[in-house]
């Protein structure tokens, strides 16, 4: 059974940084696209980020240059740094594993202004 725990939200000033991890377990980790989604109050879910299982990655615009997605193989790790957080970051991420559509319960990010 797949399971995937994210970690690592919480609140922090705007300008601010976080570092989220998703810890994978039930599959085979490696062979896995990954990515994180978004969810902020009132709107619809997201697309932030995505790492294919060789590496390659994609952004969504509104992050381009400020989040990185990376993944820990060794670890059955997927991290999302965000730096230069900003309020409209503010939102529950989830961690997605793309290979059978599995969510994680995801975790609150708040920025404050």
């Amino acid at each position: 059974q797949v399971q995937l725990v994210e970690s690592g939200g919480g609140l922090v000033q705007a300008g601010g940084s976080l570092r989220l991890s998703c810890a994978a377990s039930g599959s085979t980790f490696r062979r896995n696209a990954m990515s994180w989604y978004r969810q902020a109050p009132g709107k619809q879910r997201e697309l932030v980020a995505f790492i294919g299982s060789g590496g390659s990655t994609n952004y969504a615009d509104s992050v381009k240059g400020r989040f990185t997605i990376s993944r820990d193989n060794a670890k059955n790790t997927v991290y999302l740094q965000m730096n230069s957080l900003k309020p409209e970051d503010t939102a529950v991420y989830y961690c997605y594993q793309n290979t059978g559509a599995y969510w994680g319960q995801g975790t609150q990010v708040t920025v404050s202004s």
